[in-house]
């Protein structure tokens, strides 16, 4: 009836943190083995619509296709596993960090300079006159 509000603890928000990037994290991977396996489908489909169905069979197209779509596939797993690694939520909070150190200092500096070129204490002067 009369309860108070229980504080949130910093330790529920980093745990509720981490538990989001593991999820996302395992999106991303579930998603790159999805694009795997109809890489390697899409791959049989394309031998056999060149050879067995002899479309285009004058050129082997198939291999082209092929290989843009390992291409596509490698950039996938590259940025799966090597730039949301490195270039994860820590770095992003690190990043965040710098800029808003940097916003902060340029502020700081712009007080100052708004400081020396038009002091309170001159202008309080001039309004008692």
């Amino acid at each position: 009836m009369f309860s108070k509000k229980k504080p949130q603890n910093t330790v529920d928000i980093e745990q509720h943190e981490l538990l989001e990037s593991a999820q996302k994290r395992i999106r991303q991977k579930k998603r790159l083995f999805s694009h795997f396996v109809i890489f390697l489908i899409g791959s049989v489909f394309l031998v056999l619509i060149n050879k067995i169905l002899k479309y285009g069979e004058a050129y082997d197209w198939f291999v082209w296709g092929i290989l843009v779509w390992a291409f596509l596939f490698v950039f996938h797993a590259f940025n799966v596993f090597v730039t949301h690694r490195f270039m994860g939520k820590g770095w992003e909070r690190v990043q965040r960090e710098k800029l808003v150190a940097l916003q902060k200092k340029r502020i700081a500096e712009i007080q100052k300079e708004i400081d020396t070129e038009f002091p309170l204490s001159n202008i309080n002067k001039k309004k008692d006159q």
